[in-house]
């Protein structure tokens, strides 16, 4: 009896202990966070970031004040920054997410600036606020209003790249560069980029609260495994959040806040305020502080992949070790002849504004970099994109011209595909791949439509007319190409035409038959369908069109209808929304494809025999 009172007073006072530990920890866990509330002005603290190496180190905090509600129902603590050289550099590009403390109590982070100011005063965005950013949260997409802008602008490809280039350049700015206080800037490392894909996408990022900027250094494709040795961030470590990798590598440099077991809080203030997003985690090497009269910044380089970015919040960025983001790989071959083929892999963030966009810059970038800025050039593509559950876009042309306006026209089309499936108003869409062949010549590969000569211009039904079509080169050579197509069954003594033309033309001759100046798709196989059937370039269009009843329904054309069929949709009890009559339809339609951008547009009428 006696032994089993002794175990069981050790087991008590082993169980106190125990408990007593969970209490002191949660004590010294609590202690770390100094509430808002008891923020108060005069204050002195300490601040943490990386000026140089990986080495972490504190600078001098004095708190000025609370703005109260600087946004709706949240707050920012005013703070002086010194030491560390911050007196003459000002808040630096890079202090994002950098821990400040009074007492050993943390107190929030560095996230903003005032522009074009003498001393470095800082706005803190209140730990509170970044413990507040969720863990994990399944998100609703956001619907981007351009994407139906963008299809309804144009369905020829050439025209959708340039229209995808006029949109993506419009900016909404949220924050007064001038005069009020802003995010403080974040470094974007370009790392294998040319300084003049570097000129010709900079206003894009810099116009988003980033300070880009060109290492001198060569991007190293990283391996998509992580490290198996166990992964430590330490509050005030320099972080990056990947954005591109591969042959080119795109990183955003800032700052650990706070560390949680394998989750990290960093930044302070959001990337795009997206919610649930997937971007890579790396460790991040400070080479050293820039001085700037506009806006110092940390040149950084990027380390190993340690884990992804889950959350783009207002108060900040959540990141988990250990785990890895999905990438989408692009493939990309460029070939100048057959002894001269390339060949480069892109990893990019899996994101409905990021992909498309860093799609466009790493297509300019590889292409610019391998070919001739100036003089006369044509670029010959195929481009697919492998989409889930089996399904893709395959797209196909040829610009041509001179400057760089032949690349510029392939990397936006693309990018603006992408952008289109991924802004999709139907359902999010997973793109798992995207292949890209590229054949370049330097010259100017144009065709001009001389005449259209047939065989016979008064036919039987079912009869065979051979259509021979004569266009003009570039360099002035005419050359021909001959099809062939079938009579359309139509009545004796009427009329249909041929109508031989450049994809511009067929697009307008589609609008002024079907009286609709866009065209909106009503699910995604239907979108699916458009992307992959876009007008081409390189293509020579032959429609055969006859004065026959018809309709155009959502976005189809149901040529030649039977009128019993024509009356079923038509009927006032149908009550079809989007329903036009048609008096002349398309009855057939035939491309040919030839190795030259082609223009001109002619219409041959045909009658039916007697």
């Amino acid at each position: 009896m006696q032994i089993y009172k002794a175990r069981w007073q050790l087991k008590s006072a082993a169980l106190v202990l125990i408990l007593w530990f969970i209490f002191v920890s949660s004590l010294e866990a609590s202690s770390r966070i100094l509430p808002l509330s008891q923020i108060k002005p005069g204050m002195k603290g300490i601040g943490r970031s990386v000026f140089s190496g990986s080495q972490v180190e504190e600078f001098e905090v004095e708190i000025l004040g609370v703005v109260e509600n600087q946004q709706p129902r949240r707050s920012w603590i005013l703070a002086r920054l010194k030491g560390r050289g911050l007196e003459s550099t000002g808040v630096i590009s890079g202090m994002s997410g950098s821990p400040v403390y009074i007492d050993g109590q943390l107190i929030g982070s560095v996230a903003f600036s005032y522009a074009f100011t003498k001393e470095a005063v800082a706005g803190l965005t209140p730990i509170e606020e970044m413990l507040e950013i969720p863990a994990r949260v399944q998100g609703k997409r956001i619907q981007f209003s351009t994407a139906k802008d963008l299809l309804a602008e144009s369905l020829i490809q050439e025209h959708l790249g340039q229209t995808f280039i006029t949109l993506s350049s419009r900016q909404e700015e949220a924050w007064n560069h001038d005069q009020g206080i802003i995010p403080v800037r974040v470094p974007l490392i370009f790392s294998g980029f040319s300084e003049r894909a570097f000129q010709a996408f900079k206003p894009f990022f810099s116009d988003r609260n980033f300070q880009p900027v060109l290492s001198s250094t060569e991007a190293t494709p990283q391996s998509l495994k992580l490290s198996p040795q166990p992964v430590v961030f330490k509050e005030g470590e320099a972080v990056g959040v990947q954005l591109m990798t591969g042959d080119l590598d795109l990183t955003a440099v800032g700052t650990v806040t706070y560390v949680d077991g394998n989750r990290i809080l960093a930044f302070g203030h959001p990337f795009y305020n997206l919610g649930p997003v997937d971007y890579g985690l790396t460790r991040a090497e400070i080479l050293g502080v820039v001085p700037s009269l506009q806006s110092s910044f940390k040149l950084a380089s990027t380390g190993q992949l340690v884990g992804r970015v889950v959350q783009d919040r207002t108060s900040g960025v959540l990141g988990e070790i250990g785990v890895l983001p999905r990438y989408v790989p692009v493939n990309v071959e460029i070939q100048r002849s057959p002894l001269n083929l390339k060949q480069f892999k892109l990893r990019l963030v899996n994101d409905q504004i990021l992909t498309p966009a860093l799609l466009n810059l790493g297509l300019y970038t590889l292409m610019s970099s391998e070919e001739r800025s100036y003089g006369n050039l044509s670029v010959d593509f195929e481009a697919d994109l492998f989409l889930e559950q089996g399904l893709s876009v395959r797209l196909e042309d040829l610009f041509t011209g001179n400057l760089d306006n032949p690349i510029t026209s392939l990397s936006s089309l693309v990018a603006a595909v992408v952008y289109l499936l991924k802004n999709n108003e139907f359902k999010e869409v997973a793109i798992n791949q995207v292949e890209i062949k590229i054949k370049v010549v330097e010259e100017i590969r144009t065709a001009t439509l001389e005449k259209v000569l047939l065989d016979k211009y008064e036919v039987s039904p079912g009869e065979i007319v051979k259509v021979k079509t004569y266009f003009r080169t570039f360099s002035g050579e005419v050359k021909t190409e001959e099809v062939e197509f079938m009579t359309p069954a139509l009545p004796s003594g009427s009329e249909f035409e041929l109508v031989v033309a450049e994809a511009s033309y067929i697009q307008q001759l589609e609008r002024e038959l079907y009286r609709v100046q866009d065209f909106t798709p009503r699910n995604l196989s239907q979108l699916i369908r458009i992307l992959g059937n876009l007008r081409k370039n390189n293509r020579i269009y032959f429609r055969i069109i006859a004065p026959r009843s018809g309709l155009f329904l959502k976005g189809e054309e149901l040529p030649n209808l039977p009128p019993s069929f024509k009356n079923m949709f038509i009927s006032p009890r149908a009550s079809t929304v989007n329903l036009i009559e048609l008096n002349r339809s398309t009855l057939s339609e035939y491309q040919l494809p030839i190795p030259y951008v082609f223009k001109g547009a002619l219409t041959v009428p045909i009658k039916i025999k007697k």
